[in-house]
């Protein structure tokens, strides 16, 4: 773990990135008291994960969603006829 002082860290910010993308921990300080710490962000597995959202959407929400519309029901909805 490395501690730099706010004024270096500005000069040498892009080193500092390059260490903590390496696994470095770097502590930011302003008159030798810590007050930031620089660490590597978790690496996003990216993609779509399939099944995200499984048990947390009722199962029969999703099946009145995906069941056609009745000739009445569309009626309804649009408020008439779908007749001219």
């Amino acid at each position: 773990m490395r501690k730099v002082n706010i004024h270096e860290a500005k000069t040498t910010l892009s080193q500092l990135v390059e260490a903590v993308e390496a696994g470095e921990t770097v502590i930011l300080a302003r008159a030798g008291k810590p007050v930031a710490k620089l660490v590597q962000l978790k690496k996003s597995e990216g993609g779509i994960k399939i099944g995200l959202l499984r048990g947390l959407i009722p199962e029969k929400l999703g099946d009145d969603v995906a069941a056609p519309f009745t000739r009445r029901q569309i009626e309804e909805l649009f408020a008439g006829s779908l007749e001219p």
